[in-house]
């Protein structure tokens, strides 16, 4: 009577031992099932955020490119502004730094 206890034991591990690698063959399936499923999410993201980044950086292309024209041109008026501020400014002192170099080249000091 007790060796059939004894393989009614060693039956019932075996048959436990069986369900549990079943449960762990299906919880790795599962897991590498959502593995693969996260992965396509997070790519999925990467290309939606990209494609976004994209857009936002060409729109702000578009919009420099298309005011370069007027910047342009302020540019240029701002320089001849600029210009014609030296070019004044070095009219008015010229004469002072012309009579100053005279001086200096035409006194003899002793």
């Amino acid at each position: 009577m007790d060796s059939m206890r004894g393989q009614g034991g060693i039956q019932m591990l075996l048959t436990a031992e069986q369900e549990a690698q079943q449960i762990v063959y299906a919880a790795r399936n599962v897991k590498t099932t959502r593995l693969r499923q996260a992965k396509e999410e997070a790519e999925m993201e990467v290309t939606n955020y990209r494609s976004h980044l994209e857009a936002e950086y060409k729109q702000k292309i578009s919009e420099t490119s298309g005011s370069s024209d007027s910047t342009e041109k302020k540019l240029e008026v701002e320089t001849e502004q600029k210009i014609q501020h030296l070019k004044k400014a070095a009219s008015q002192v010229s004469p002072d730094v012309i009579a100053m170099l005279t001086k200096y080249i035409t006194t003899i000091k002793t």
